[in-house]
């Protein structure tokens, strides 16, 4: 009998156990969960990009400068920086100019070269009111545009469902449209006009003359400090994506970690770049802001004599978010920001060649043209005179060697081997530059600005007798920045 009741008073106390923690189980069990609490942090170095809303003539140290937030800034999947933000500093330093760069300057009829100026951005104003104080470390970012590159088919790709492929194609022309809106949406607040264009062209070409920055001028203020913006809960079921592998046909932004250069970087060398928006498909967030591509140099060829100019590929294989396991991916280069005097081209593959402007024919055939006529014998020698013609052409001659300076000397100086000489030594410089020097590398500085794409590159089959192209619409648009 005792047996019995301790029995029963040992199956009492397990069940009043088992009871008491039932709650603790449904609640761990509870698919929507606790949420997750996100520290909405700007970690220290990371470039806050900056440009300028209108023309700054550069006059003495501690002068104030201005500008906007040219991109917006984001943490994990939340907006904390808007486009458009103001963004205020100064002028901290103008370096004297060495004795021989004034000399060379001289010598191309430019009495006021570039002196290099030093600026700090100190304080941010966001809408609504709020004023934030920064540290930052500021140097020039590219002045350039962001170049998209599409896929034409040939009738060796792979070929695809009819269905996949259109898919495919909108959802890239969706993304290219929507990345070329977004970084080219401060040049409208920027833009001074073709007038105001041709002024400062005019001011520049003068031998003596003041220096500005440009409305538009672009800068990378990066953040000695963390900035922090207080912390988000998000719910379990909206991370439930997260680290899982993008979609085919899905562009990024991000941000080039490591510095790329055709004339030294070697085929195999690892590169990363981190994401800078966060990727979010039907709602669900795929990929946030700090999840890092890592890839590396697939092909790298140094610029060469002959004015042959370099190459570089690129290629993506992981991608690690914050706080998930990494994931085998294929991406590659959809697009990239370059100078535009960098004249590169980017291939169906992301491969980028700079190319040599196709004005260097007409410029070279001008001067060589200058020169000879300038060689020929003057019929009107002995007359006096001089033909309107005859002023413009010994002008012409100076201006190819020596600018403005050259066209006044030229076109004033009643001396035809003098004219001779410009003409000569002008049309020299042009066959050098443009033909005999060594070409121009494929250079992506540190931050660099790119839009990834993932998946394989899905074309349309060629079309017997006619060749056909899914390059969707915005696959050929160059925003300027």
């Amino acid at each position: 009998m005792r047996a019995v009741l301790s029995s029963f008073v040992v199956l009492f106390l397990f069940s009043g156990i088992v009871l008491a923690q039932s709650p603790e189980r449904e609640a761990a069990a509870d698919p929507q969960g606790s949420p997750v609490k996100i520290a909405l942090n700007v970690p220290q170095g990371t470039p806050l990009p900056v440009v300028l809303a209108k023309d700054i003539r550069i006059r003495e140290v501690g002068q104030p400068i201005q500008g906007k937030i040219a991109e917006p800034i984001y943490v994990f999947d939340k907006l904390v920086i808007p486009q458009g933000s103001e963004i205020s500093g100064r002028v901290t330093r103008i370096a004297g100019i060495p004795t021989f760069r004034r000399v060379v300057s001289a010598a191309n009829s430019n009495f006021s070269p570039s002196h290099q100026v030093e600026v700090t951005f100190d304080t941010l104003d966001l809408p609504g009111g709020r004023q934030i104080p920064l540290r930052t470390r500021v140097s020039p970012a590219s002045q350039g545009v962001l170049r998209f590159t599409s896929a034409p088919s040939s009738g060796n790709e792979r070929k695809k469902p009819d269905d996949l492929v259109s898919f495919v194609s909108a959802t890239v022309g969706h993304a290219r449209q929507a990345i070329g809106r977004e970084w080219g949406g401060v040049k409208s607040q920027t833009s001074q006009g073709k007038l105001h264009w041709l002024k400062r062209l005019a001011i520049a070409e003068m031998p003596v003359h003041p220096q500005y920055f440009d409305a538009g001028t672009r800068f990378n203020a990066e953040l000695l400090d963390a900035l922090n913006f207080g912390t988000e809960e998000l719910p379990p079921a909206s991370l439930k994506m997260v680290g899982t592998p993008p979609a085919d046909g899905s562009i990024v932004h991000a941000l080039l970690q490591t510095p790329l250069d055709s004339a030294s970087a070697q085929p195999g060398e690892a590169i990363e770049a981190v994401i800078t928006e966060p990727l979010i498909t039907e709602g669900q967030l795929v990929l946030p802001v700090g999840t890092v591509l890592k890839g590396s140099v697939l092909q790298a060829q140094p610029a060469r004599r002959l004015h042959r100019n370099g190459q570089l590929r690129i290629v993506f294989r992981q991608v690690v978010p914050p706080g998930a396991a990494e994931q085998h991916v294929e991406a590659s280069l959809e697009g990239v920001e370059v100078k535009s005097d960098q004249n590169l081209s980017l291939d169906s593959e992301g491969g980028a060649q700079a190319n040599a402007p196709s004005t260097r024919y007409l410029t070279t055939g001008i001067s060589l043209a200058l020169a000879a006529f300038s060689i020929l014998p003057d019929a009107d020698a002995g007359q006096p005179g001089q033909s309107a013609l005859e002023l413009i052409t010994r002008g012409a001659d100076g201006a190819s060697g020596f600018g403005v300076i050259g066209f006044a000397t030229g076109a004033l100086v009643h001396s035809r081997p003098v004219a001779t000489g410009f003409g000569v030594y002008g049309a020299s410089m042009s066959v050098y530059a443009n033909f005999l020097s060594r070409g121009h590398d494929v250079v992506y500085p540190k931050d660099t600005a790119m839009a990834i794409g993932f998946g394989a590159r899905v074309t349309k089959p060629a079309k017997s007798g006619a060749s056909s192209s899914n390059a969707p619409a915005g696959a050929s648009l160059a925003a300027s920045k």
